[in-house]
């Protein structure tokens, strides 16, 4: 599939298990972590400090924040998402590997189903497309291997014969795929004492944040849905900022209450429940959903809630997402 840079792909132009062309592979350098840090704030120890990455992991070298290895992957998935309406959900996250500053990204995006949108005369049709990610670094190992479906315009209201059962994300949470891909051979000794958090007790972050620099986030990761872009093509005028973006803030908030974190292994779900614009205000609650202990600490899995608030309304849900966090 060839499309003009910017103009596609349509609904029609997918075909299940079509391989889209590839975006450009990305080098995470110390300069894409800076920004990266600037826009989320994100407070994770071990992307923060070279000694303590060392010290954790046993290996030199920065450690790459996971929140942005997902961006990057994200990011270079968007070709296939030019005419992106919203993001729906995300299913099978999980990091594989340990990126360091320095390493590359490259990511292959597959069609993996494809269904017709329910026709309304209030709008424009559109489809749903499952695409499935693959991220690999300059070593040709795999870092992530996940799937997202997005909703994307269609053409016409012809019909396409489109009806593929996509599933969405389960409600019960398996652990054992992050058991098998969690780092086990970590020191976690230097993050401290493990931290009490009831099983079903919710927190929330005291510290709101307001959704600034949105754009540069979209330009640093090659995202290329035009909606993060031109506020012409977003909801009533608007800017629409890129989901990632919420869930990198999410993860700030998440990190300051529970500053033991190592990492986060993976994803359980991440639902995108309302849009999110520039200068909204956006608060950050979790709750400790289950415990699993491993060889060198605990997995811990949560429900972390996103409310935003803008220009004086009452703040409304913007995101759902399920984590796994890897901690003493």
């Amino acid at each position: 599939m060839v499309a003009p840079a910017g103009y596609g792909p349509w609904f029609e132009d997918f075909a299940v298990g079509q391989p889209l062309d590839p975006a450009p592979a990305i080098t995470v350098g110390p300069g894409e972590a800076a920004v990266y840090q600037a826009i989320c704030g994100d407070p994770l120890a071990i992307s923060l400090s070279l000694p303590l990455a060392e010290a954790i992991t046993g290996q030199p070298g920065s450690v790459v924040n996971p929140a942005l290895v997902l961006q990057v992957a994200i990011g270079q998935s968007t070709v296939a998402t030019r005419k992106v309406v919203a993001n729906l959900f995300y299913r099978g996250v999980r990091q594989l590997r340990t990126v360091r500053i320095g390493d590359t990204l490259s990511t292959t995006v597959t069609v993996r189903g494809l269904r017709e949108a329910s026709a309304r005369p209030d709008r424009p049709p559109r489809g749903l497309v499952l695409l499935g990610m693959q991220t690999h670094d300059n070593e040709g190992r795999l870092v992530l291997d996940f799937e997202r479906c997005a909703l994307v315009r269609r053409r016409s209201d012809a019909p396409t014969g489109h009806h593929d059962e996509l599933g969405g994300t389960p409600d019960e949470l398996d652990i054992a795929p992050f058991v098998e891909t969690a780092p086990d051979d970590w020191n976690l000794t230097p993050l401290g004492a493990p931290q009490e958090w009831p099983i079903g007790e919710t927190r929330s972050d005291p510290l709101r944040d307001t959704v600034t620099d949105a754009p540069a986030l979209v330009r640093l990761t090659q995202n290329l849905a035009p909606p993060h872009r031109d506020a012409s093509l977003g909801q009533g005028g608007k800017r629409l900022v890129y989901g990632g973006h919420t869930v990198g803030l999410a993860q700030a908030g998440l990190v300051r209450l529970l500053p033991t974190a190592a990492t986060v292994v993976g994803w359980h779900l991440c639902d995108h429940t309302g849009p999110v614009f520039e200068d909204d205000v956006v608060d950050v609650s979790a709750t400790l959903d289950a415990v699993h202990p491993v060889a060198n600490g605990r997995l811990l899995a949560f429900t972390v809630i996103v409310q935003a608030e803008r220009g004086g309304a009452d703040p409304v849900q913007v995101l759902d997402w399920r984590p796994i966090v890897l901690a003493p």
